[in-house]
This record gives C-alpha cells, sequence and structure tokens, in this order.
C-alpha cells in the first residue's frame, strides 16, 4: 500500500493473539507500515505492548517493542535500531555534559538484569562504564532500601528502555533506578517522592493511566521545585493520561524521526500513537497560552517515539539468553527529554515544562501529522508553532532545556 511520500500508517490488526498477563507480555499486536516513494520501499514490522492495559488506580508502561509472528520480542544479535550517534545528531546534541546530574527512572516492580543489561549496552556503543562499583548507578526500591519487589517481563523491559535512552542522550550522568512495588499510582508517586529525596536532578517517568478527579490532588507527588519531571503523554494516540496531564510536569509526545539526506539530515513528523488532547481535571498553567483547552494541554515537547523507526534497546530479563530489541512509545521519548534535561545543567531551576515554552528557537517545529480525530484542531494535528500531539517541538540542542 503505497501514499505519498514518507507518510507512515500505524494500522491496528488482530493476528488471532489474546492479550498476556503482566508476566507474559506483549500484549495487542499492531503492524507498523511505513511507505516511502524516495526509496521504493516499504516496511512492515509487527509490534506489541509491553504491558497490558492499566486497571483503575494503576498505570501502564508506554512501551512497544517489536515482534516476530509468534508475538515474541524480535532479538537480533547486534543493534538495529537508532543508537546514541543517531540521536544525537538527530537533535544537534553535544554528549559532552552531563557531569554531576543524576538522572532517576522510576518504573514498577524489578529488573534484576538492569545493571548487567545496561552494561552491555554502553559498552557496544563506547559509553563509559556506570556501575554500582563506580558510583555511577543505584537501585532501590520505592523506600530506599534494597529489598526490592517481585519482577514483571514487561516492566523489566520498560526499565532496559529507559536506562538506554538516558545512558545514549547524558552518558557522563549518574542514573538513580527506583522501583515501585506496584503499578499502582500510590507506589509509583512514593518511587517518585523518593527519586526527590535521593537527589535527582531528573526524573523520568515513562508510564499513565486513564485520568480521575482525584489527580488533582496526587499531582503534588510530582511538585519538586529544582527537579526536572518528565512523562510520556502515552500511546493510545488522541487523549490525555496522567500523570503527563500534571501542571508540575514536562509532558512528552512523540514523533516518527526518519533520516534525510537534505538540511537538518533527519524529518520528523507526529507520530500517530502519541498522546496529547486537553486535561479533564487539571487548571491551565500560566505559561500555556494556546486558546482551544481551558485547562492543562498535553505536549509540550516530544521525540522519536514511533516502533517503526524505534531505539536499539538490550534486554535479557525475558528472553534468554536475550539481545537487541526495538522499541517505540513515549517511554523512548520521556528519558530521552529527561536526560536532555540533564544535558543543560540547569539543576535547581526547574519547576515545570514552562522554560521551553520561553526557548522554542532551541526546539524544532514539527508541523505535519495526526494522531486522531479532533475536528483539525491543533490539539490532535501539528502545525506551525505549538500543537497538543509534539508541543513546542523536538530538541535543537539543549538550550529550551
Amino acid at each position: 500500500m503505497l501514499r505519498s511520500p514518507r507518510t507512515l500508517v500505524s494500522i491496528a490488526a488482530l493476528v488471532g493473539i489474546a492479550a498476556c498477563s503482566p508476566d507474559n507480555t506483549p500484549t495487542s499486536p499492531n503492524v507498523a507500515v511505513s511507505s516511502d516513494l524516495s526509496t521504493g520501499q516499504t516496511m512492515r514490522f509487527l509490534h506489541a505492548r509491553v504491558c497490558p492495559s492499566a486497571e483503575p488506580g494503576t498505570a501502564r508502561c508506554h512501551s512497544l517493542v517489536r515482534i516476530d509472528n509468534a508475538a515474541n520480542p524480535l532479538a537480533s544479535s547486534g543493534p538495529t535500531g537508532l543508537n546514541p550517534a543517531d540521536l544525537a545528531s538527530a537533535y544537534k546534541l553535544s554528549t559532552s555534559g552531563g557531569a554531576g546530574q543524576t538522572i532517576a527512572i522510576v518504573d514498577a516492580y524489578d529488573d534484576a538484569n538492569a545493571e548487567s543489561d545496561l552494561a552491555v549496552y554502553r559498552s557496544r556503543f563506547g559509553l563509559p562504564a556506570c556501575t554500582t562499583a563506580n558510583g555511577c548507578f543505584r537501585k532501590v526500591n520505592q523506600n530506599g532500601g534494597t529489598s526490592y519487589p517481585r519482577g514483571d517481563a514487561g516492566w523489566a523491559e520498560e526499565i532496559s528502555l529507559d536506562l538506554d535512552m538516558a545512558s545514549a542522550i547524558c552518558p557522563n550522568c549518574g542514573i538513580l533506578l527506583v522501583e515501585a512495588s506496584s503499578n499502582s499510582f500510590a507506589n509509583l508517586a512514593a518511587a517518585v517522592d523518593q527519586a526527590a529525596a535521593l537527589g535527582a536532578n531528573v526524573i523520568s517517568n515513562s508510564y499513565g493511566g486513564g485520568e480521575y478527579s482525584g489527580e488533582v490532588s496526587d499531582q503534588s507527588h510530582f511538585n519538586h521545585p529544582g527537579v526536572a519531571i518528565t512523562v510520556s503523554s502515552g500511546d493510545n494516540g488522541y487523549g490525555v493520561e496522567f500523570p503527563a496531564a500534571s501542571r508540575y510536569v514536562t509532558a512528552v509526545g512523540g514523533t516518527t524521526l526518519r533520516r534525510i539526506s537534505t538540511g537538518r539530515g533527519w524529518s520528523e513528523t507526529v507520530w500517530s500513537g502519541a498522546g496529547s488532547g486537553c486535561s479533564a481535571y487539571i487548571t491551565k498553567p500560566s505559561w500555556q497560552t494556546d486558546t482551544g483547552c481551558a485547562r492543562r494541554t498535553v505536549a509540550d515537547v516530544s521525540a522519536v517515539a514511533d516502533p517503526n523507526t524505534g531505539v536499539s534497546v538490550y534486554d535479557t530479563y525475558r528472553l534468554h539468553p536475550g539481545g537487541w530489541l526495538v522499541f517505540g512509545g513515549t517511554s523512548v521519548s520521556a528519558p530521552i527529554i529527561g536526560a536532555v534535561y540533564a544535558l543543560a545543567g540547569n539543576s535547581g531551576s526547574i519547576n515545570d515544562a514552562s522554560f521551553s515554552y520561553s526557548h522554542t528557537a532551541s526546539l524544532f517545529d514539527v508541523t505535519s501529522g495526526s494522531n486522531g480525530s479532533c475536528g483539525s484542531s491543533y490539539l490532535c494535528t501539528a502545525k506551525s508553532g505549538y500543537d497538543g500531539p509534539t508541543g513546542n517541538g523536538t530538541p535543537n540542542g539543549s538550550g529550551a532545556f
């Protein structure tokens, strides 16, 4: 099926595979179809959600993994997705900064292989070692201790993705992994508070769930002045999730990122799965001035999230002996943006997403694509300037962070 040049269509396709339990993910297989008339190639990839649907009061991780025809993660002996050099090139980042900064990754459940898998990723791409022994890596539970929760295959893949993306963008940053006891909003919020208490400069959150009236008060757990907190906007297309809706966080949308031969060297359009829209409950922060939403608008900024143009991640928790996987979802974009905050080094001066709204010259404006139906409104359709799916744009260096 060929369409206009460089367009991507994500097609939900039932392939006879039932949704799995949290320990047997992935779920909800989809087919991503990319057509590019400039090359005459059409690429098709199956991908699936890493975490199952979230029950009320809980969150799902926002990652998608490429799978084979048997719905198993499609592992390879070497990386095939975007790598650290690709991401630095696409977003014009100098990755030499970040010394003294700590990026906290908050996820649910335990990944017993987190440190060893991270070591393989960093070694493969020539990044400095980040280990418990050298003081760069630390893993704690939501109370700050070392009695870890039970393992979970889906969330372990999410942890690998988050650690690898933080490393790709800010290899000189320290990493703090805080594992919540479960995927309940209460436990994840406790983990965020713990990350802040332990001195993280940045806290990355790659999860979300349906909005609820209590989020107005629950968002206080994301109010840590001087700490940049990023949250993925979701993978269900047009629609808002919490905690991305919080006024205290940077809500991160998603794009399709492709290499081209002109100009910047890369092109970006809206990824059709990225979450966006108008919050049902959270009041509008003063630094948001869009007129089509009376409350908090999602997203603020964005980065690559399309699994069809996904990133390389190394994980062995679910697969033995494990291997290189390709991931997408706004679980990719949230830690990328978190790590850009760390590169910028504005520790102590970030309280919310407002900084990017006054530094749009340091962002690439994404002006095409849509993530759903909203009457062609900017809430689901890209345009020049601010729009819901991509916010103010994607990093052009670290000046907007």
